[in-house]
């Protein structure tokens, strides 16, 4: 396949040809060069890996289905009854909305998803089940993986470790942990399940960290003491993690050097938070930092339009970045930096005096979107994308192809 007249990271006039699902060549653009085989009209338009969503919960998403008032209260525990209380009752069943949800994130240039899917004694594997034929149906169109996800703890409600067991099992990739001192009120009880199975099973983890200041720099001390104490550098990613620089700036700067000496990746869903760690110091530490857009319309927040280009926007906006340097690394975290969490094979740096750009060997995940620069792309958000997967074209004008 060629990709002729294309822009890689807004550089030069190119054309890109691949072999199988691998970049083989870049050169500069000749008009007047003739092409064998399939070629995609670039039309000058920006080429940028892709995007990789890391944090998305596909089991709960509304995307498609009338907009309905937000009926959620304060605070985890109450909103996961809200979403209990509803969740079964939406106007289409759950594999059709987890489906439609993912196919319109690969539409919009999203071929990396990382979804968490709610297990517990409530929806048992449901949700699991429906994330898990989600993938299937879209193997050829993007790389899932799924995270085992206990939304309501793992020690409140008796039997929620053999319904995570399960998954694990049944496929599930990553496990999840969340809030180990303010929801199960455990913190080694929580982590021991964690870790433990995250042994057992071979997988990786990823703690979902709401708890504030002190309480969350505690928690996340046990968890920098069991991935050094069990081998696990490069295994564990820490989601959300709001307040983990409202402490001091020392203590910011120890635990994003522990992070970076643990190989502790970061996801980010963008919120508008005061006290997070300084994302261009995570990134200049060589901490993997990826991008997610959490809920997506769902019984948490209306929030979420399956558009990772939005979302870039919003982290640029939250961070009041306005450099052009500083918006292309908040397009890179979500794009590279979100592939460095889901392989380990991506090593493209994504710091703020980086430029991941492509090379000759990156695999043939792609975008190609409108814009004259990376930066106006990410403020404008135009519409005329394309999207490939493995080396081939999946999506065309935000609509899946070859379907």
């Amino acid at each position: 396949m060629l990709i002729r007249d294309v822009r890689p990271w807004g550089g030069e006039r190119s054309d890109v040809e691949l072999s199988g699902d691998r970049i083989a060549t870049i050169r500069p653009h000749d008009p007047a060069a003739a092409a064998a085989g399939e070629v995609v009209e670039g039309r000058g338009r920006l080429l940028l890996p892709s995007f990789s969503d890391v944090h998305v919960h596909l089991d709960s998403t509304r995307i498609g289905l009338p907009f309905r008032p937000h009926t959620g209260g304060p605070g985890v525990w109450t909103m996961m009854l809200n979403d209990r209380q509803n969740w079964r009752t939406a106007e289409v069943p759950l594999q059709e909305r987890v489906a439609g949800t993912l196919e319109r994130m690969i539409a919009r240039g999203t071929t990396r998803v990382r979804s968490y899917a709610q297990v517990d004694v409530d929806c048992k594997l449901e949700k699991f089940d429906a994330v898990m034929a989600a993938k299937e149906k879209f193997a050829g169109q993007a790389d899932v993986q799924i995270m085992t996800f206990p939304q309501a703890g793992i020690l409140r409600e008796k039997g929620t470790v053999d319904y995570l067991e399960a998954s694990l099992k049944s496929g599930a990739e990553v496990i999840g942990g969340i809030d180990p001192c303010s929801l199960d009120r455990d913190p080694k009880g929580h982590l021991d399940v964690v870790f433990g199975l995250a042994e057992k099973y071979q997988v990786e983890v990823d703690i979902h960290l709401h708890e504030p200041g002190h309480l969350g720099v505690f928690s996340t001390d046990l968890i920098l003491e069991r991935t050094r104490a069990l081998g696990m550098q490069g295994k564990v990613t820490m989601s959300h993690a709001y307040e983990l620089g409202s402490i001091s700036e020392s203590m910011s700067r120890r635990i994003i050097d522990d992070f970076a000496e643990l190989d502790i990746a970061m996801a980010t869903v963008a919120p508008a938070a005061r006290g997070q760690l300084s994302l261009v110091d995570l990134t200049e530490a060589g901490v993997r930092v990826g991008l997610g857009e959490d809920g997506q319309r769902d019984y948490w927040s209306p929030y979420g339009n399956c558009d990772m280009l939005d979302r870039t926007w919003q982290l640029a906006f939250t961070n009041n970045f306005r450099r052009d340097d500083l918006i292309e690394m908040s397009l890179a975290v979500a794009t590279i930096g979100g592939a460095s969490i889901m392989s380990h094979d991506v090593t493209r740096p994504a710091g703020v005096h980086d430029r991941p750009g492509l090379a000759v060997g990156d695999r043939a995940d792609l975008v190609l979107v409108d814009g004259e620069t990376p930066t106006s792309a990410v403020m404008d958000r135009g519409t005329d994308r394309t999207v490939l997967h493995n080396g081939a074209v999946v999506a065309d004008q935000l609509e899946l192809v070859g379907r």
